[in-house]
C-alpha cells in the first residue's frame, strides 16, 4: 500500500486529492495548519521548525515509510507595493516561509528518507502558473515563491533521478477554491475571465486527477515535467 504525506490537506484542492488518492488505496497522510486529527497533522508552516517536526510525526504514523510527498500547502496573501517597509517584509517572509522553505524541508528529509532506504520515491509540487508569468503587483512575493518551487522541483529531478526519486509539478491556474475566489473577486470579479480561453477556471478535482496520478502510476520518464493546467491562460 502507498502511504502519501500530502499537505494543505482540509480544503480546496488538497481535500481533493485527498479524496482521489484514497479512492485509489493509498493512504493518506494529512496536514492543515491548525489542529490535526488521527488523520490529519497539525502544523503551522510559518514558523521555523515545523515542517520538520511535520515529517517527524508523519513518519512515525506511516511506520517507518513514506512513499509519496505531494507539497500542495499554500498562502496567497496580498501584500501592497505601498505598505511600509515592516509589513511589506513580514508579508515576504511569512508567504516564503509557507509557499517554499517548508516545501524545501519536506523535500529534503523525503529524499534523505529514500536515499537511507534505496527505496525511490515521488515528489508532487502543486506550484502556480504564476511561477512561469508572474502575478499581480500585491503579489510579487507569492510569483517568487512558486518560482522557486518550479526550479527546486526541476534540480530535485536532474539530481535524484538515478535513485529513482522522481519529482513532478503542477502550475494550476485560477482554480474554483476560496483562495482563488476572493483573488477573482479583488481584481474586478468575472471580467478576469476573459484572460481564460477555456472560459472558466480549474476545478479542484482536475487539479486533483494530475496530482494523483504524477504520485500514484506518472511513467518515471515524465520525472522533471511540469504539467499546466490554467485553461490556455498562459502557454508556453
Amino acid at each position: 500500500m502507498t502511504t502519501i504525506l500530502l499537505t494543505g490537506s482540509s480544503r480546496g484542492i488538497g481535500a481533493a486529492i485527498r479524496r482521489q488518492l484514497e479512492v485509489r488505496g493509498a493512504t493518506v497522510i494529512g496536514h492543515a495548519s491548525s489542529a490535526g486529527d488521527e488523520h490529519t497533522i497539525g502544523a503551522d508552516l510559518a514558523h521555523a521548525g515545523a515542517a520538520a517536526a511535520l515529517w517527524t510525526e508523519a513518519l512515525a504514523r506511516s511506520g517507518g515509510t513514506i512513499d509519496a510527498v505531494i507539497l500542495n500547502a499554500g498562502l496567497f496573501e496580498a501584500t501592497p507595493l505601498g505598505a511600509s517597509d515592516a509589513e511589506w517584509l513580514a508579508g515576504w517572509e511569512k508567504t516564503l516561509a509557507i509557499n517554499l522553505s517548508s516545501a524545501a524541508q519536506l523535500a529534503r528529509h523525503a529524499v534523505l528518507h529514500w536515499q537511507e532506504k534505496r527505496s525511490g520515491g515521488r515528489i508532487v509540487h502543486v506550484a502556480s502558473r504564476a511561477g512561469h508569468r508572474g502575478d499581480s503587483p500585491a503579489h510579487w512575493h507569492y510569483a517568487a515563491a512558486k518560482g522557486g518551487m518550479l526550479a527546486m522541483h526541476k534540480t530535485i529531478a536532474r539530481a535524484y533521478a538515478a535513485e529513482n526519486i522522481l519529482s513532478f509539478a503542477i502550475t494550476p491556474g485560477f482554480t474554483d477554491t476560496a483562495m482563488a475566489g476572493d483573488y477573482l473577486e479583488s481584481r474586478g470579479g468575472a471580467g478576469l475571465l476573459a484572460d481564460i480561453p477555456l472560459g472558466r477556471v480549474a476545478t479542484p478535482d482536475e487539479i486533483a486527477t494530475i496530482a494523483t496520478f504524477c504520485a500514484l502510476e506518472g511513467p518515471p520518464s515524465m520525472t522533471g515535467a511540469t504539467i499546466d493546467a490554467n485553461g490556455a491562460s498562459y502557454v508556453r
